[in-house]
């Protein structure tokens, strides 16, 4: 762990796994420090915004450093109704050896979490126990994905949450709101956020 500040108003903490970033970010959510005014996790990273009027950051510095090993407590559960009737569907049982049944099962059968936010607003990349589903990118991008669509990159899944191009693998679509601007907060992932893919007929 390695820890960057950011003149007065950031702390960049560095990681060397994605667990790590997790679970960092678990334990200061479940007790936002004084001065801190918001979290920003990346895949090997945690930007901590400061308040530098109120933000004491040598003893936000020291608590980051005491912090890991502190079980933090559950977040809360996402329940996303899927069809999986994604176009690559089959292309992705190829990829992994698994029957299209199988690569479904793995994906319901896994508790997914919100690592962290990109791409698009509202977009989560979700993380999960599951090196079976690792698959490459498209070759091909899409210039035109729908939103709603359900996809596989790497270890990662997502949901796009809007029309929009892009490389993702796609097994399925929910008709589950993801961004709403009339929402608070908008983005229904959010980081640490866990998640449960669950089929529909």
């Amino acid at each position: 762990m390695k820890l960057l500040r950011c003149a007065d108003s950031g702390l960049l903490v560095e990681f060397g796994e994605l667990p790590e970033v997790l679970a960092m970010h678990a334990a200061l959510t479940a007790e936002l420090p004084k001065g801190v005014t918001e979290l920003v996790p990346a895949a090997r990273s945690l930007l901590l915004r400061l308040d530098p009027e109120h933000a004491d950051i040598e003893k936000i510095e020291a608590l980051v450093r005491a912090l890991p090993g502190r079980r933090a407590a559950e977040r809360e559960l996402v329940s996303v109704p899927v069809a999986y009737d994604g176009e690559d569907l089959r292309a992705v049982a190829q990829l992994t050896g698994l029957t299209e049944f199988e690569v479904v099962d793995a994906h319901t059968s896994t508790e997914w979490t919100v690592s962290f936010g990109g791409f698009v607003p509202g977009f989560g990349y979700l993380s999960g126990d599951r090196a079976r589903l690792d698959v490459p990118r498209r070759t091909v991008a899409r210039t035109r994905v729908p939103a709603g669509s359900v996809a596989l990159n790497g270890t990662f899944s997502g949901i796009y949450p809007r029309d929009t191009p892009g490389g993702w693998q796609l097994i399925g679509h929910t008709d589950l709101e993801v961004w709403r601007t009339d929402r608070d907060p908008p983005a229904l992932l959010r980081p640490g956020v866990r998640v449960r893919f669950q089929e529909t007929v």
